[in-house]
């Protein structure tokens, strides 16, 4: 497989290069419109985020955390699966068999992915998304007409360079551009996390980000 996913032989899961709270696009070249520039804000003083409360997050999103995703092509399904190693553990469903979107999609977090390769990348075209997660872990906020197309090329062993252009005309005023690296953890793998009842992340509810005890009931 061209995005390397882990296999037997050759355990790894991809992690992002940059800082996990890095933004994936400059906020001054994001065409927000007024109430999602409002919302953004709120968000960077009352970090509340549906993530560090056990809820999946689909898009960029899915990629910020320190503990990475494995990818999982089955050929004889037409399918990648991509999995969450952090959070609440969850898996999402790229369809490469040729298929369209359906008429009418149910809301979800990961929303309806199809996908295709075009030479050595990964088109992913999504829709249907609800509008309960961030994309990313600054707090950019979304609607349920949004569009993405991501991006995924293997730009040599350790790298892949992921691109997003969110097209959402409920929250901003024209399409725009992001995206990161994620790099290859070789030797680690998917192992088990438990998004335990009342993980509130005490840290991100102040926004303060003062230490916590990691001996205490609230790990994040």
């Amino acid at each position: 497989m061209l995005l390397g996913g882990a296999t037997p032989k050759d355990k790894g899961v991809w992690l992002p290069v940059f800082g996990i709270r890095d933004p994936i696009s400059p906020y001054e070249k994001v065409p927000f419109q007024p109430w999602a520039k409002a919302l953004y804000d709120y968000r960077q003083v009352n970090e509340l985020e549906p993530h560090t409360r056990c809820k999946a997050s689909g898009t960029a999103r899915e990629f910020l955390t320190p503990y990475g995703v494995e990818f999982v092509e089955l050929p004889e399904l037409d399918r990648i699966y991509i999995f969450d190693i952090g959070g609440p553990h969850t898996y999402r469903t790229i369809y490469l068999d040729g298929r369209t979107h359906p008429a009418k999609v149910n809301d979800s977090y990961y929303g309806h992915s199809i996908g295709w390769w075009e030479g050595d990348t990964l088109v992913v075209d999504t829709v249907g998304f609800n509008e309960r997660f961030w994309l990313d872990r600054r707090g950019l906020p979304h609607t349920a007409a949004m569009h993405t197309i991501e991006r995924f090329t293997r730009t040599n062993a350790a790298t892949i360079d992921y691109k997003i252009t969110v097209d959402d005309p409920g929250a901003y005023t024209a399409p725009w551009v992001g995206g990161f690296n994620l790099r290859w953890e070789s030797g680690t793998e998917l192992f088990e996390y438990v998004c335990q009842q009342a993980n509130y992340a005490t840290e991100l509810m102040v926004g303060e980000f003062e230490k916590v005890d990691r001996n205490s009931d609230f790990i994040p």
